[in-house]
């Protein structure tokens, strides 16, 4: 009994800083998206976008068509519900969806699904540079399946598109969850080119003002973000300018490194060593490396290890005089 009484009194004061607050919404005085239905709409976009690999699979080719039309009808009903929500987010008035919002939520999601074959093209490509980017892929069956980042990147040209139709909150829903599952981290108004790939992934990190062109090749732990955040003479950030870098073309970008920068632009054809930090511009066709660091070995099996740039080896495999000293940098 007192364990009721004190709940009760946990929720009530709850309840009226919830009703005090101008920062966070109560839950029932606005109709926003619902997170399971945005993972439902993700499954559903998932399967007819990778069809016969996810949900049904062994489909007849006759059975096709009318298959994807199922699939299709029952994705335009919860995503039109979901972006009527979102945009009744930014609304005034009383909770329930209102007829305009009802009516522009099934424009938009028609609009989106009428992209459906360009972003199956888009995907088609991704694998393909994943195929051929990643030597230990043995199969596009196999990328399809285990590959994170051709589900971080589906998610992603979702997310994008209903960014560009002006959607809010539900683009950054589904950048976050896919976020979630795979630890590649996309804004959706991220713009990325055809035959994209990300190796292995974990960390990645792409901010929402980057420009990506065609065949890309980034690896783990790459962060495209920005250099820093201008604020108005209020102290207030400046937001819509450009603060992520720039990837032109046939770029690849190895594991751990970081560019920076609106101003920013990789060129096309360059390469882009690990744990580099960029700030910079960097022409086409440049190769950009940091130098060997200085290693330092000690082992009771090898004895004293000499340390150098890069290079390290037992004082016994060369002469005394050699591995008394430093080699010169």
């Amino acid at each position: 009994m007192e364990r009721k009484r004190t709940i009760g009194k946990i929720s009530k004061r709850l309840a009226a800083i919830c009703r005090k607050s101008d920062f966070f919404r109560c839950a029932s005085k606005y109709a926003v998206p619902s997170d399971e239905s945005v993972r439902q709409i993700l499954s559903l976009f998932q399967e007819v976008l990778l069809i016969g690999y996810f949900g049904k699979q062994d489909i007849p080719d006759w059975e096709l068509e009318s298959h994807l039309h199922v699939l299709m009808s029952k994705l335009f009903d919860v995503l039109s519900t979901q972006i009527a929500k979102s945009l009744r987010h930014e609304c005034e008035g009383i909770h329930e969806v209102c007829d305009d919002c009802k009516s522009r939520g099934e424009e938009h999601a028609m609009l989106l699904l009428e992209k459906i074959p360009k972003i199956r093209k888009l995907l088609e490509g991704d694998v393909q540079a994943a195929y051929d980017g990643d030597p230990a892929a043995k199969s596009f069956d196999e990328v399809i399946f285990s590959y994170p980042c051709i589900k971080a990147i589906l998610v992603h040209r979702i997310a994008h598109e209903l960014y560009l139709q002006g959607i809010p909150l539900l683009p950054r829903i589904m950048s976050e969850y896919a976020h979630q599952i795979t630890g590649i981290d996309i804004h959706p108004g991220a713009k990325i080119g055809k035959n994209f790939f990300i190796d292995h992934g974990t960390g990645v990190v792409i901010g929402e003002t980057t420009v990506i062109g065609d065949n890309v090749k980034i690896y783990q732990g790459v962060t495209l973000g920005a250099l820093s955040f201008p604020k108005d003479e209020k102290g207030n950030l400046l937001r819509g300018i450009k603060r992520h870098p720039t990837i032109e073309d046939n770029v690849t970008i190895y594991a751990g490194a970081t560019v920076l920068g609106g101003n920013t632009v990789i060129g096309k054809g360059s390469t882009i060593g690990g744990n580099v930090w960029i700030t910079h511009s960097v022409p086409p066709g440049t190769k950009v490396v940091i130098e060997p660091p200085e290693l330092s070995f000690k082992g009771e099996l090898t004895g004293k290890v000499k340390e150098g740039r890069g290079v390290a080896r037992p004082e016994n495999a060369r002469s005394s005089k050699a591995s008394s000293k430093r080699r010169p940098k």
